[in-house]
């Protein structure tokens, strides 16, 4: 049991006694905040409503992982910053249930008003709240925080056990918010017409069909997630930390288009663009952002209507109005998600070309700490703000697609830990270091891991990094019928360590977007993703922790493309558009297949043909050295990670010159 339970549970004492409360603030980590009062008047606004409990999801009306600070409940409620997690509140206590992804930033960030529970499953948290609540018992919850799915477990597992759910759409923790961040000011903005290929009327048409061709008759689509609007229209925002969205949802029908914002956002520059001020099947009808509960009951009034929802990003608030049942059709996800994760050719080419400048920023990092980390002076967070400003100067840089993982020695065993002030370690040539980083530019989205060490690293980490490693290929280089779902090929990126007794604790794979959200659903290997297709992008980042020693993972960004087999047809394999090389150091070839040094020989050939000339044209020498360097062919399989004196004088030889000899 950790400290905070034991606390808690110590001499049956709530964190209401204040024996409790004086002992909390005593073990109180630095890392933590004091929720006591937060809590206290939480719990007051529950009395009058007659609930036992309140549940308090990590997301945001429109179920983003990522949220902006204004949404940020559980944050704010708890301490705990991670970006998956849900907290209940009852009159005595106070529990936190996460994955175990951030169970250890947890324990730091928790303070003693809490308990952590180590199942974040929907069950775990009912079975817990059937024990803790009487029959009969509410249990308050937000339904705009709720997804169709999401609630439909918690009823499914609450309701025979006589524990009602009790909707409460004006949400509890917004009213003791005291400081609440504002909306954000900027505007949303178009898309230049250099990035696209589909103009907005263009993909608008394509749903329609979708929406006319489907057997069941649906009148009109609900767009929920930030993302399906952003996308439909070639619009990007700065509602959302690290992602282009802005507050928005979707009605389209097959000759109207309603869009909801804040319209005063809306630029006169946007409104001609968007068509709203004419009312034809292609203009777009501009309204209140508060409104879309209230325009979807009055259009649900309409004889002959059925409205098509993608369960998976629909929130309860908006799902529970759309009653009789003939009104409603529902799939997982939205036609617009299925259409947006395969990209189209022009998508393709310029997400290729901004992970083309991507890896000149991360080489450059690279560089920079090799020289650096062993004069002794830098630290987690200085190699995060390094990386984030090499990014800065490349090419329609727009930002970090997320907060930069920079981890060394133990906090690289946090899969998800990002440094802080109060938390960054001095990076040593003794510890091995985990980057996980990316990059938001107009013409892509950028995410790639490596992990790197600049001393002597152990050989259970070399052994460890090069089964990561050996995932990562045997993912890249698989070949399988178009149309397979990841979930059937993502142990292919776990048998290497599986062989050995080794595993890590969160998925393989997502999906990427065009100057989008670095993970974009619903491309990837869990089970309720789509099966994959050409042109889709997906991570591929299998990985190994050791409690309070090192992490280690390797991430790559892939586009599946066609494969040519003996036989079939219709077969895919991966593309790697990630163009950074490995830690020479830590691989040990010994283990590694022939057809894995193979595919290891020809990433690095791609790497030197693709990036080596750009990184000439920018005139980066030293980091152009480095990568001839680092990208030097292996030997066979069975031979040391060694460079022999041939290939050393071969990364000596301008990039013109070995391409053509390669």
């Amino acid at each position: 049991m950790n400290i905070h339970n034991i606390l808690a549970h110590r001499s049956g004492s709530s964190s209401e006694d204040p024996i409790f409360k004086i002992t909390c603030m005593h073990y109180l980590p630095p890392t933590a905040v004091n929720t006591t009062l937060r809590i206290r008047d939480l719990r007051a606004s529950m009395i009058p409503l007659n609930i036992s409990a309140y549940i308090i999801p990590a997301t945001d009306a429109h179920l983003s992982e990522y949220i902006a600070p204004r949404d940020a409940r559980l944050a704010w409620m708890s301490g705990f910053t991670g970006s998956a997690g849900t907290a209940v509140i009852t009159q005595n206590k106070a529990v936190l249930w996460t994955d175990s992804r951030y169970w250890i930033q947890a324990e730091r960030q928790i303070d003693c008003n809490w308990e952590l529970e180590r199942d974040a499953s929907v069950r775990s948290i009912t079975n817990w709240l059937i024990l803790e609540i009487p029959e009969g018992g509410q249990v308050g919850f937000d339904p705009f925080l709720f997804s169709v799915d999401t609630f439909d477990v918690y009823n499914t597992n609450l309701a025979p056990a006589g524990r009602i759910l009790k909707s409460i759409p004006d949400n509890l923790v917004d009213k003791i918010w005291t400081g609440r961040p504002p909306l954000p000011p900027d505007n949303p903005i178009r898309l230049p017409d250099n990035v696209i290929e589909r103009t907005w009327p263009m993909k608008v048409e394509q749903i329609r069909a979708q929406i006319s061709d489907n057997p069941y008759k649906p009148t009109a689509v609900l767009l929920s997630a930030l993302d399906e609007t952003a996308w439909l229209f070639n619009l990007r925002g700065n509602d959302i930390p690290f992602n282009p969205f802005f507050y928005s949802y979707t009605l389209l029908s097959m000759d109207e288009i309603w869009l909801f914002v804040h319209i005063e956002r809306i630029t006169e520059e946007l409104k001609v663009y968007l068509n709203s001020s004419c009312y034809h099947s292609y203009c777009v009808q501009l309204l209140e952002y508060s409104s879309v509960r209230s325009y979807l009951q009055s259009y649900l009034q309409k004889l002959n209507v059925r409205v098509w929802v993608g369960t998976e990003y629909t929130n309860q608030a908006l799902y529970e109005l759309i009653t009789p049942e003939d009104k409603l059709l529902t799939t997982t996800y939205s036609p617009v998600l299925t259409t947006k994760a395969v990209k189209d050719a022009t998508e393709q080419h310029i997400l290729k070309e901004a992970h083309i400048r991507d890896a000149v920023a991360v080489m450059q990092l690279l560089v920079w700490l090799e020289k650096k980390v062993p004069e002794g002076t830098e630290t987690e967070l200085t190699a995060a703000h390094f990386v984030d400003q090499c990014r800065s100067k490349q090419k329609n840089s727009r930002g970090p697609s997320f907060e930069t993982i920079s981890a060394s020695g133990a906090n690289a065993a946090l899969a998800h830990y990002s440094p802080s002030n109060e938390t960054a370690r001095k990076l040593s040539v003794d510890e091995m270091y985990l980057v996980d980083s990316g990059g938001q530019y107009l013409d892509g989205t950028t995410d790639i891991t490596r992990t790197v060490h600049w001393g002597k690293p152990t050989d259970f980490q070399k052994e460890a990094y090069t089964r990561v490693l050996m995932g990562n290929i045997e993912i890249s280089r698989s070949v399988f019928p178009a149309g397979t779902r990841g979930v059937n090929m993502e142990m292919l990126g776990r048998r290497a360590l599986w062989e050995v007794g080794l595993n890590y604790g969160h998925g393989t794979g997502h999906g990427l977007g065009n100057y989008f959200g670095v993970h974009e659903w619903p491309v990837g290997f869990q089970s309720n993703n789509i099966p994959f297709q050409e042109g889709m992008f997906t991570s591929i980042e299998p990985g190994y922790y050791k409690e309070n020693d090192f992490g280690i993972r390797i991430e790559d960004i892939a586009v599946t493309v066609p494969a040519t087999t003996k036989h079939g047809n219709n077969y895919l394999t991966f593309e790697t558009v990630s163009l950074v090389p490995y830690d020479r150091k830590l691989i040990n070839t010994s283990l590694l297949s022939p057809e894995q040094v193979h595919w290891l020989n020809k990433y690095y050939e791609s790497i030197r043909s693709v990036v080596g000339p750009e990184l000439e044209r920018q005139a980066l020498k030293e980091e152009y050295d480095w990568m001839m360097k680092h990208t030097a062919p292996f030997l066979s399989a069975g031979a040391s990670a060694v460079i022999s004196s041939v290939t050393l004088l071969v990364t000596m030889l301008p990039s013109v010159l070995l391409h053509n000899l390669l």
